[in-house]
């Protein structure tokens, strides 16, 4: 069997801190006030779902080096806007690290993220992604509506 190649291991971790980058300045265009009280058709807020993202990264990678099937935390009592980019910030190194902690061998082996999703490696680290980029989308229709323009999505 002839396995092709799309991206390096090294390429799809600098490609999601692309992104964390990218949602990190969405976070910063959003005023303290609405981005934990704003939404729009009984969706979140943007604080909401950026807490999602940080509960699942940071300890998504680690419960795939560690193989732990410890359950997704909801509440992480983040209640100002400098606590959601401390928190980022600290977590990129994290991600970094346990990412890094994963061997490329390993991606095709199931994994039981938060004892919840059974897929292989790589869907869980895609799913890390695509959330990512589906939260930051939604944030972006919020900054429109609030009269701010968001950064350029393809600005990585």
């Amino acid at each position: 069997m002839n396995t092709a190649v799309i991206l390096t291991k090294e390429e799809f971790l600098q490609h999601w801190l692309g992104h964390r980058v990218l949602t990190r300045r969405t976070i910063e265009k959003f005023p303290e006030k609405d981005l934990f009280e704003f939404s729009i058709g009984g969706m979140r807020s943007f604080a909401q779902l950026v807490m999602e993202l940080i509960s699942i990264a940071e300890p998504g990678l680690r419960g795939i080096v560690e193989r732990s099937e410890e359950g997704y935390v909801h509440d992480l009592g983040l209640s100002t806007k400098e606590a959601l980019l401390s928190r980022w910030d600290a977590d990129t190194p994290k991600i970094i690290e346990l990412y890094n902690r994963i061997p490329e061998e390993d991606f095709h082996k199931e994994h039981n993220l938060f004892g919840e999703y059974k897929f292989p490696i790589y869907s869980n680290l895609l799913y890390f992604v695509d959330n990512e980029i589906h939260h930051r989308a939604q944030g972006f229709v919020y900054l429109r509506a609030l009269g701010i323009e968001p950064p350029f999505f393809w600005d990585r």
